[in-house]
């Protein structure tokens, strides 16, 4: 599989060094939205001669391309994914920390229908649930 999140950097101009290509593959591999500590340790597992401080700069660089995107889930930590294309919103599970990713239309028209009923045209969004599963006791 390509790595896409590579190819957007180079077409945005960004210069991809070693570090900064694994980085970016580590970003693009992940489906569980990492901080940055949790970067450094995937990258640095792949080569030993990555910093802290290079995964930083790597992540605020990737981010400023908008190639990535920030999120604050209430933990205290900024986590990444990959910029995407096609929109969608968060589940957070408070107890587990699992990030669940979710598209839902009905929720998408009401967000237009708030939006239009306060005399708003909506140019943007972003949902975040926080719960806790169904089956977990009290």
């Amino acid at each position: 599989m390509p790595n896409t999140l590579e190819h957007r950097c180079i077409e945005r101009g960004l210069k991809m060094t070693d570090q900064r290509r694994i980085i970016a593959r580590v970003l693009s591999e992940s489906s569980d939205h990492p901080d940055v500590e949790t970067l450094y340790q995937r990258a640095s597992a792949i080569d030993q001669r990555i910093s802290i401080a290079t995964v930083y700069r790597t992540v605020k660089l990737l981010e400023e391309a908008e190639v990535i995107e920030r999120h604050e889930f209430g933990d205290g930590k900024a986590r990444y994914e990959e910029a995407s294309e096609e929109h969608h919103d968060h589940l957070i599970d408070v107890r587990t920390g699992e990030i669940i990713e979710f598209n839902n239309e009905e929720i998408e028209k009401l967000q237009v229908l708030i939006a239009e009923s306060l005399g708003y045209r909506l140019v943007g969004h972003r949902l975040e649930l926080y719960g806790v599963r169904l089956d977990t006791p009290k």
